[in-house]
């Protein structure tokens, strides 16, 4: 049986359930995705983008506290999350929407 998303530090049982949405089940599959790749399928499958919740996440893969994230490295994070947050998240639809296009249901805009 494979790691819970949620064994990897800074992630609790509700990112398990977030993740599951997107099809990323297992810490391994996250961690073979990488954080930018895993966090865009997220936002694709409907959650909001969250800058906590992306650098907690960079951080837990580099088994790193998630307020270990200050000054330079936090203001790099910022611009890969504002990028990943631009090519996921379409500003005229909705979550169910975007859950739907995920899903290949809604045609793309």
């Amino acid at each position: 049986m494979s790691d819970p998303v949620s064994s990897i530090r800074n992630l609790g049982p509700a990112s398990d359930a977030g993740y599951r949405r997107a099809g990323i089940t297992s810490a391994q599959h996250l961690r073979e995705m990488g954080p930018d790749a895993a966090y865009a399928r997220l936002l694709s499958a409907g959650t909001k983008p969250h800058f906590i919740g992306y650098y907690a996440l960079v951080m837990g893969l580099q088994g790193r506290p998630w307020n270990d994230c200050q000054g330079a490295e936090k203001a790099a994070l910022r611009i890969r999350f504002d990028k990943i947050k631009a090519k996921t998240t379409k500003k005229d639809r909705s979550e169910i929407e975007a859950a739907l296009d995920f899903l290949g249901v809604v045609p793309k805009a």
